[in-house]
């Protein structure tokens, strides 16, 4: 094998295989290169365990709806934990299996071991050096732990060990309610654990939109203890831990961080790039190309910090991949932001945040309580927040936290992307009864802010005022 590469990727996770997938089409001399398991965190320790999780917590929860079905029964239902955890385990490994196709057939071109930069062009791995005319750095991320916590060994837990479990403690404190904070503590709490949650900050799940949050941190209430706006801090005396955020304090079996996760960028040699390097000691990455400055490196996935969502690390590793085998970078447009947090009810935020908002911009509002068909399902909680220009009434984006959120979302997604305006989402169909008659609800209190269409446009065809219609 050739020790000099058109292309050498170092990392295969999924902007890593996304970035084989096109280097595949353009040349045979390439390597990539994976330090530890191959197989996505997606499939192996993210969204697909954590899903599967969610899903049996969801399922046994329903059963506190039963009695107003006029189902009985409900008491008797028990989890058991350790089998769904074997649940979680089969339906994880079938998943990893699936991802490993992409370089089992590869021979000598994919190679275990940890890579490090040499210099733009070279890099070491495994006591060999190797050269490529361009280099693709798709090294991933990995759950952040303080150095502090490290000593308490297995009672603090990850999404990298959470699942690996045979079964989990009676007490468990959620530390960081970003996404998958937010989606674990819900669903450990629904499988019957006693879960105390804590934030240093206000916010929650990525919503900016105070309404929002607000909604969406009084219903997680109501399942598990929450503590907003406060560091917490451990404390292990005799066996005991315990949970401090301000006056707060708890007792629990074991600590799910959740506090983001760190680049894996130890030992790889950046700083030989010759170029700066940011506080967290990464370099500047053009989103639209994935290259760092004007060399011949490109930087695509979570290990950029950019967008740490799947999807994104697609469509990065897609670029990187391209532009590697290109005589010159294409630039290319991303997509509407889209970000979904699976909780019950959903929380989502699509296109622009209500942070990002200019002053003026409109708002329009749903509640669900009243909403007919998710009374009919009991799933009658949350909130839908629209923004749209004053001037066009274009749409911008949304936050959320409402039954079906995504797919509401991506509704909503596919609008901005198309820089549609409320009155043209006013002319789709709305079936009855649906849930999305809620979105068309708060489209319809946008519209009252934007000047009328004209009679004959079926945007302007009005609410009945009757719940039972509208």
């Amino acid at each position: 094998m050739s020790e000099t590469f058109d292309v050498i990727i170092i990392g295969a996770g999924t902007a890593g295989l996304a970035a084989l997938r096109e280097v595949k089409k353009r040349t045979d001399n390439f390597a990539i290169i994976n330090d530890g398991p191959w197989g996505t965190v997606c499939a192996r320790v993210g969204c697909m365990p954590s899903k599967a999780l969610i899903e049996a917590a969801k399922a046994f929860h329903r059963r506190t709806s039963f009695e107003e079905f006029g189902i009985h029964g409900a008491d008797c239902l028990t989890p058991d934990i350790a089998a769904v955890l074997r649940r979680v385990r089969r339906l994880r490994d079938d998943f990893v299996a699936s991802t490993l196709s992409a370089t089992e057939a590869l021979g000598e071109r994919a190679i275990s071991g940890r890579a490090r930069l040499l210099e733009t062009g070279r890099l070491e791995v495994n006591g060999r050096e190797l050269r490529a005319r361009n280099i693709i750095i798709a090294t991933g991320s990995r759950p952040f732990v303080p150095s502090s916590w490290l000593a308490l060994d297995r009672q603090i837990l990850t999404t990298d060990t959470l699942f690996e479990q045979k079964t989990l403690p009676d007490r468990v404190a959620v530390i960081g309610l970003g996404a998958v904070g937010v989606e674990m503590a819900q669903a450990l709490a629904r499988l019957g654990i006693e879960v105390t949650a804590f934030s240093k900050s206000n916010t929650i799940a990525g919503l900016s939109d105070p309404k929002v949050n607000a909604v969406a941190a009084e219903l997680l209430a109501d399942e598990f203890r929450v503590h907003l706006g406060r560091q917490a801090d451990l404390r292990v005396a005799d066996g005991d831990m315990r949970v401090r955020a301000g006056t707060q304090e708890t007792a629990a079996d074991a600590v799910l961080a959740s506090l983001g996760r760190s680049p894996n960028i130890e030992n790889l040699g950046l700083e030989t790039l010759g170029i700066q390097l940011n506080e967290r000691g990464l370099p500047l990455v053009d989103p639209h190309t994935m290259q760092i400055a004007d060399l011949p490196v490109f930087m695509a996935g979570d290990v950029s910090g950019m967008r740490p969502l799947l999807h994104e690390a697609a469509d990065e590793g897609h670029i990187a991949g391209i532009n590697a085998t290109h005589p010159a970078p294409i630039r290319f447009e991303r997509r509407t932001p889209l970000a979904i947090v699976f909780t019950d009810p959903g929380i989502a935020v699509v296109g622009k945040k209500h942070a990002s908002l200019a002053s003026g911009t409109l708002a329009g509002e749903v509640r669900f309580e009243r909403q007919s068909r998710a009374r009919m399902a009991q799933r009658n909680d949350g909130i839908l927040r629209i923004y749209a220009e004053p001037a066009s009434g274009r749409l911008l984006g949304a936050e959320m936290c409402n039954p079906d959120a995504e797919h509401m979302a991506h509704l909503l997604a596919l609008a901005i992307d198309r820089s549609l305006t409320v009155h043209d989402m006013l002319r789709m169909p709305f079936y009855h009864p649906v849930l999305e008659e809620g979105l068309r609800t708060a489209l319809r209190e946008l519209s009252k802010q934007l000047p009328r269409c004209r009679e004959s446009d079926l945007a302007g065809c009005e609410a009945f005022g009757a719940q039972v219609l509208d």
